[in-house]
């Protein structure tokens, strides 16, 4: 999710005017910068372990918007890569963050 977010990340802080969707009426500066959050930095915090579980929530619904709103009338080979994802954040949701993570580290067995 790193690299898609990377791009949306050079756009927002570019010269050039914002052109992004918006899928949920917050406005396209919103919702990128939401998305950005979501892809880099909640993406950055997964790899590193840190706060798994709370971390996910924002990856998992702007995947559910891609996959459910922003594609909604495309063929399922358009959106199958945001339901991979969606299905992957769900799965780490519940299982969370695992042994070899700083979560784990941090707070032991809980």
């Amino acid at each position: 999710m790193l690299g898609h977010g990377w791009g949306k990340l050079v756009r927002l802080t570019g010269p050039e005017q914002i052109r992004f969707a918006d899928p949920i009426g917050l406005g396209p500066e919103a919702s990128l910068i939401l998305t950005v959050f979501a892809e880099v930095f909640c993406s950055l915090l997964l790899i590193l372990g840190l706060g798994t579980r709370v971390i996910v929530v924002p990856l998992i619904v702007v995947m559910a918007v891609a996959a459910l709103v922003v594609h909604a009338g495309d063929p399922f080979g358009r959106k199958e890569l945001a339901v991979l994802y969606l299905v992957s954040y769900l799965m780490i949701a519940f299982a969370g963050p695992g042994r070899y993570s700083a979560d784990h580290v941090i707070y032991g067995k809980l």
